[in-house]
This record gives structure tokens, C-alpha cells and sequence, in this order.
């Protein structure tokens, strides 16, 4: 792996996004060494959006595409990329993001520390709210290095991610082993743009083990950094996303019918399809250097089966240590009830909440399953002084104990409320043969 005065490529997709301006300033002034980067952004925006000030500047390429023309994240993700001329370096990341001073010099030594040939270093990196001013000076770049942990899986089989505290991430010298990428950062190899092109017609949930699979079959070693280098807005009030804009009706366009559901709906199945195994030697498919089954036993995870291993349900650092094959016969199925005090909680829980967290931990406090609880659920709760949520959770660890914890979208994070279960509030409904 080679150093010093190596271009680095850099994919921003970005969706009729305010941050995009200052997003492009932070990065730029906060690299030591600016004049390596290649900015290449495909600006997805309308006619109220303000000319970029960087247009013309050197080292940085515009897609120029009306916010009607686009299909998404994954697709604009796929445009950027065609974009590189062969820089050493590829980073992947939001338009709504702030960065460490040297994070250039930062990323490409973890690279190096982690001794593989091709690594991938990924996160999701910890939350900032932009100044309302606008000055970047303002805001609050906080929080610990995150790894990206599994929470469960859809009803239709997809992986559900979310992001923990690094244990231990001060004591670490080198880059954390990881199981997932995120979509929003990721830094890798140039040569990860030939290998693992991203596929347009990905739209959003499922991205990220679309292309974790990919990397990993097609010989990447995945880590996390130990250190906190970039920051995200997850909250976005000011923000209009682009299922906001896809209406259930049809647009006009190559693809036909685009309603964000349809996009979301096909894309899903296309993932679906590849947990399964079934797109050796397509464009967008598995990797042919490691297989599937390969990465299940690194992850400890079964796709068909839907379960993971307690290892890594704990979020323990891969690879996963060997378990026999019928190891899914030790998972049981829980039902959980969550008996919440109504004034335990605060009043932006329930004014304005985006979802609360609800977690499950076992006895050493880790977590056992994960479920955001959505406005929309949040909604139906009523007026009753006590709240009861009932969750189904897979686990071979007794559950011992709970935490609510809501999510505001202009407030950000509230406290955390957290309770011990009493054994009449779990049982297991099911064993799995």
C-alpha cells in the first residue's frame, strides 16, 4: 500500500441539500492536503437552490441533474463514481457531513495499520446539528467512534444495522475488525470502484449489505476506525428527501413507474435476491474471491435462516469464533413485554419525537434487540398512564433489562429512560429446531 501525495476521490450525492455548500468547505479546509482531492458531486436540486460557489474551482466535477431526473441515493452514488480517473484512494460520503483536522493523513494511515491489502475502513459517524447561523465554528463535533452492529431483520429478510460505541476505542491501536459498511462513509482502495461499482437501481434500505457482501466476496477486509473523523446530520428538519418528492403516482422517464414505494419495493427484491445467492455473473452481484457462506461464518449470521450468533448479537469483534453448524438450534424466540411510565418520559417524546429507540440488553447490559419505534406506531400509543410495548426478539440470552430513548427532529436525542424486567414480562414462545 503506497504513501504520501496520493489523490483521493471523493463521491458526494447530493439531494436538494443546504449542506452540501458548507459540507464541501469543511472538507477542503479541514485535509492537509487539499490540492489531493478530486470532489466529483452529483448535484441533484432545483431551481431554488443557490449556485455552488466551488463550481469552477479546480479538483472539483458537478453532475448537474434537475431534482426530477433523479432515483435515488444508490443511483446518484453509482454516477459519481463513474467520475474517477484512476485516484489511488475512494471516499463515500454524505452531503451533510463536518471532518477532523488531517482527516486525509488520519484515514490513509488506519489504512496502512490494518495490514490487509485491501481494506475498507467504514461508520456511521457520530451526529452534529448544523448552527442555525451557519457558522461552522458553532457546532458541536462530539461524540465516540461507532461500529456498525446487527439489530435483527426485516420481514423480508434484510439485515437491520445500527451503530454502538467502539469498546474500548482509546486503547485500540489500529483499526477495529468490522461486519457491515455504511453507506455514508466508507474509504477504501481506488480499485473498489472497478471491483464494487455501486447498482443505480439499489434505493435505500438495503444498500448497505448490498454492498457489504459485495466487498466482502470480492476480497475486502472490512474495519472501523478507532477514531472519530467524520460527522453527520441525522436529523435534517430542513430537509426534503427524495421519497418526499416520489409520490405513489407515475413519472415520466426511462425507468417508467418510480414512486418512491416501487423503487423501494424492486430494490428490496434485488437484495433479497442476492442474500441468496442467486446473481453470480451479474453487472451489480456477488464477488468471486470469497463466498456467501464465507462471510455468514466471519459475520456469525444465517441470511436464509435469519438468526445470528450471540457473539455477534453482543457486537464482539469478528471473526466470529467457530460454532457448530446447527448452531441456530441455541436461538430461541422471545416475546418481551416493556412497561413504560407515561411521566418518566419527557414532553418532546411525545411532541415532536422522529421515533423513540427501544432496546432489549441482557444481564451484561448488551444489547439483545433493537426496534425504532416509528411516529406513525408512536401515534397509536394513546393517552393511558402507562405504555406497554410488546417485541418478539431471537436470542439464546435471557433478557434482563430495557431502554426507551427518543429522537427528536429538531430536538435530537432525549433522555434515556432504562428498567429491569420482571420474569412474568418475558417467555419464550418458540424454539427453533
Amino acid at each position: 500500500m503506497g504513501t504520501g501525495n496520493e489523490l483521493i476521490f471523493i463521491s458526494i450525492a447530493s439531494y436538494r441539500d443546504s449542506q452540501l455548500i458548507p459540507t464541501v468547505e469543511d472538507l477542503v479546509e479541514k485535509a492537509d492536503e487539499p490540492e489531493l482531492l478530486r470532489i466529483d458531486i452529483c448535484w441533484q436540486h432545483g431551481e431554488e437552490q443557490p449556485s455552488l460557489p466551488f463550481a469552477e474551482a479546480p479538483g472539483i466535477c458537478i453532475l448537474d441533474v434537475p431534482w426530477q431526473q433523479s432515483y435515488g441515493a444508490c443511483w446518484a452514488r453509482a454516477e459519481a463514481m463513474k467520475l474517477w480517473r484512476g485516484e489511488q484512494w475512494f471516499l463515500q460520503i454524505d452531503s451533510h457531513c463536518r471532518f477532523i483536522k488531517g482527516w486525509d493523513t488520519k484515514l490513509i494511515r488506519m489504512m496502512q495499520q490494518t495490514g490487509s491489502v485491501r481494506p475498507i475502513l467504514s461508520t456511521y459517524a457520530n451526529t452534529f446539528i448544523p448552527a442555525a447561523d451557519g457558522t461552522r465554528a458553532r457546532e458541536a463535533l462530539q461524540g465516540t467512534p461507532q461500529l456498525i452492529a446487527l439489530s435483527g431483520f426485516s420481514e423480508d429478510g434484510l439485515p437491520k444495522l445500527k451503530p454502538l460505541e467502539i469498546p474500548g476505542y482509546s486503547a485500540r491501536e489500529r483499526p477495529m475488525g468490522a461486519r457491515f459498511l455504511a453507506g455514508g462513509f466508507i474509504f477504501a482502495p481506488g480499485s473498489f470502484v472497478e471491483d464494487v461499482p455501486y447498482d443505480p437501481d439499489l434505493y435505500f434500505f438495503g444498500e448497505e449489505i448490498a454492498m457489504t457482501l459485495r466487498a466482502f466476496t470480492s476480497g475486502y477486509d472490512l474495519f472501523h476506525p478507532v477514531e472519530s473523523v467524520a460527522w453527520h446530520d441525522y436529523a435534517r428538519a430542513y430537509a426534503t428527501r427524495h421519497w418526499d418528492d416520489r409520490k405513489p403516482v407515475v413519472s415520466e422517464g426511462a425507468s417508467g413507474a418510480t414512486a418512491w414505494r416501487d423503487l423501494d419495493r424492486l430494490s428490496r427484491e434485488r437484495v433479497a435476491s442476492l442474500l441468496r445467492g442467486e446473481t453470480a455473473g451479474e453487472p451489480f452481484g456477488l464477488g468471486t474471491v470469497r463466498t456467501i457462506e464465507e462471510y455468514e461464518t466471519h459475520a456469525g449470521l444465517s441470511f436464509r435462516l435469519r438468526r445470528m450468533q450471540d457473539y455477534t448479537r453482543r457486537a464482539l469483534e469478528p471473526p466470529n469464533p467457530p460454532l457448530p453448524s446447527d448452531w441456530t438450534a441455541e436461538i430461541f424466540t422471545w416475546m418481551v413485554r416493556i412497561t413504560v411510565h407515561r411521566t418518566a418520559l419527557s414532553a418532546c417524546a411525545f411532541e415532536e419525537a422522529g421515533f423513540w429507540v427501544v432496546a432489549i440488553q441482557d444481564e451484561d447490559r448488551h444489547e439483545i434487540d433493537r426496534h425504532d419505534v416509528t411516529k406513525a406506531e408512536l401515534s397509536t400509543i394513546g393517552d393511558a398512564p402507562q405504555i406497554v410495548l410488546i417485541r418478539e426478539i431471537h436470542s439464546g440470552i435471557i433478557p434482563e433489562s430495557w431502554s426507551v430513548q427518543p429522537f427528536g427532529r429538531s430536538a435530537g436525542w432525549g433522555p434515556k429512560i432504562s428498567g429491569k424486567l420482571d420474569e412474568l414480562d418475558y417467555s419464550i414462545i418458540m424454539e427453533e429446531l
